[in-house]
């Protein structure tokens, strides 16, 4: 019983009263299953159960830790006030309240001091800056961090510290739910996607935790040096979730540590925010390439969990889990997994795809057989509505809302569509482009020209070919490069990757020659983009015939969009050689390695 309410459950069943038990009419006279006896007298079990019951959700005898609550507020007056209610009303033995004003000019922080908080005012420094803040004023051993539109459960602080103490996570978050009197766009919101949403590795061990409910124990927290300053506005948690896995530190997750959060109350609110989120992308990108795939998107390991993501298409087709050969005894609570082509138009860069075939198609009224594109510009835009209409449809809403359902499934739809377009204009904006890595490569390794090399290194002393690979992979990754591994069939050992048009691979093979001495052969060669090769090759035929036909102006046109390309796949190929020479190079040298 203790175990169900620690895990965050509403409640339990006992199950059953008495030991009379029937099947088929007939009584069971060989199981003993209940709290009385037939006879109506209490076993052992009701006492059980009865202490149980006084001891939950936890035991009354528990030497909590002391938390320090930080809430950092920039112009939140709208929320500030009811954050602070939650804050008054928290059932913990042994807590402070850090309020962190950065630089607000709404009166925010008098409506903090006005609940008999203090309001530590600072200039507008960015968000991470003020969690740091918060952090050096902590005196607590977990530093819980809540956003100033977020409402604290009673004994949301019980849950995390018990967490802790039965853990040894570094970093343990929980659920924020909408609240149901927010009104109707906030409702519209909450089922839209790029909310503040956790992605799970286990029930119990999560990837990523949003900052809106974010604890961390303070020791961690400081020998990480606290949050960086760059991430003014959001992409904060994201980086303390990425760092705190690389020191060797795992994230927890709580399902009853939960806070009530407040959606964004306009469609113009939520797009600003999305905005900002894209640059956030960019600056994640910036700093952590080697999470990022040749898309510029991250490869979750875990499960993205919320009621707003978009459902790829071939989801929406309900499946029975049986398990293997059926084997399975009940329904999974897990979701199948979407393939790769149903997930193509969640990606903010089906934006550019549709742009792209737009283009194309209004060169059409120039030469007419670019007409026939047209259709494939509607199928991109139909699937991108059908997906998000589909996804809306989904939503629950609550019945307080105050629109008919049709009316909120109709605005939902337009923030499914309007998310990915925010993003990647905040993506955009802030240099997160399709060849965002040949840019960052020319300005730290020199381009090569893209044709295959052998390289020979001799070695007086004796060194592991793992080690040789792994010191590679690491001095590519150091000057901001993605790479990947070779696997079990593949003949190549290293993949270096400088933008979504081109890559370089590399092979070792190794030579023993006794006393230590060891002769090391690598082989590196350009890979081009196949998907590349195929839409210049479309490209190109597309401009000879306009130029046939006598359409001086649309092949031009195909010319220089064909010249985009070509550019940046010889750059990318050239930047891919070139870094993995440079990391033979070092190599090379010890000293410089």
């Amino acid at each position: 019983m203790r175990r169900v309410f620690a895990a965050g459950f509403a409640g339990a069943f006992v199950f059953s009263w008495t030991d009379e038990w029937y099947r088929g009419g007939a009584e069971i006279m060989d199981w003993d299953f209940g709290l009385t006896t037939r006879r109506r007298k209490p076993k052992p079990a009701l006492t059980a159960v009865s202490a149980s019951f006084g001891h939950i959700p936890f035991p009354p005898d528990v030497a909590w830790p002391r938390i320090s609550v930080v809430v950092c507020t920039h112009n939140g007056s709208r929320t500030i006030g009811d954050c602070c209610e939650g804050l008054l009303q928290l059932d913990y033995p042994e807590f402070e309240v850090i309020v962190v004003d950065d630089g607000s000019t709404d009166g925010a922080a008098e409506i903090v001091e006005s609940y008999g908080f203090h309001a530590f005012r600072t200039s507008n420094r960015g968000l991470s800056a003020a969690r740091n803040t918060g952090l050096q004023l902590a005196t607590g051993e977990i530093v819980a961090y809540l956003d100033d539109d977020a409402r604290p459960d009673p004994q949301w602080l019980r849950y995390l510290a018990y967490s802790f103490m039965t853990s040894n996570h570094a970093a343990i978050g929980g659920p924020n739910i909408a609240p149901s009197s927010d009104g109707p766009i906030a409702q519209c919101v909450a089922n839209a996607p790029g909310g503040p949403i956790h992605v799970l590795l286990t029930d119990q061990t999560a990837e990523h935790i949003p900052g809106c409910n974010f604890a961390v124990r303070s020791s961690c927290l400081r020998q990480l040096q606290g949050f960086d300053r760059r991430f003014r506005v959001a992409g904060d948690d994201v980086d303390m979730c990425w760092r705190i896995q690389d020191a060797g530190w795992t994230i927890g997750y709580s399902p009853g540590a939960m806070v009530w959060h407040h959606r964004r109350n306009s469609i113009k609110a939520y797009w600003k925010q999305q905005v900002g989120y894209g640059r956030a992308e960019a600056l994640l990108e910036s700093k952590w390439p080697e999470r990022y795939n040749t898309f510029g998107h991250v490869s979750w390991k875990g499960r993205i969990y919320g009621a707003g993501p978009t459902r790829a298409l071939p989801s929406f087709r309900a499946r029975v889990y049986g398990g293997v050969w059926g084997t399975a005894p009940f329904q999974s609570i897990y979701e199948r997994v979407p393939g790769g082509l149903g997930s193509l138009p969640l990606m903010p860069e089906w934006n550019l795809l549709t742009v792209f075939l737009g283009g194309l198609g209004l060169l059409g009224f120039l030469w007419r057989p670019l007409l026939a594109v047209l259709p494939l510009f509607g199928l991109a835009i139909g699937i991108q509505l059908l997906q998000s209409l589909l996804s809306a449809s989904r939503a629950s809403f609550p019945a307080t809302a105050g629109r008919s359902r049709g009316g909120m499934i109709a605005i939902t739809t337009l923030l499914h569509v309007l998310q990915p377009m925010a993003r990647l204009w905040g993506r955009l904006r802030y240099g997160l482009t399709l060849w965002r890595l040949g840019s960052r490569a020319t300005r730290h390794i020199s381009p090569a020209l893209p044709r295959p090399r052998r390289i020979d290194i001799w070695r007086e002393t004796w060194e592991a070919p793992e080690t040789m690979l792994t010191s590679l992979d690491s001095w590519v990754r150091r000057h901001g490069l993605p790479t990947r591994s070779g696997g079990g069939f593949d003949r190549w050992d290293m993949q270096v990757c400088a933008g979504i048009l081109g890559c370089a691979r590399l092979r070792m093979a190794v030579e023993e020659h006794g006393q230590g001495a060891q002769l090391f052969r690598f082989r590196a060669w350009p890979i081009p983009s196949v998907t590349g090769l195929t839409l210049m090759g479309v490209l190109l035929f597309l401009c000879a015939a306009a130029a046939v036909s006598g359409s001086v102006v649309a092949s031009v046109c195909l010319a220089v969009v064909l010249a985009f390309f070509l550019f940046h796949m010889v750059r990318d190929l050239s930047c891919s050689i070139g870094s993995v020479l440079a990391a033979l190079h070092s190599a090379a040298d010890p000293e410089r390695r």
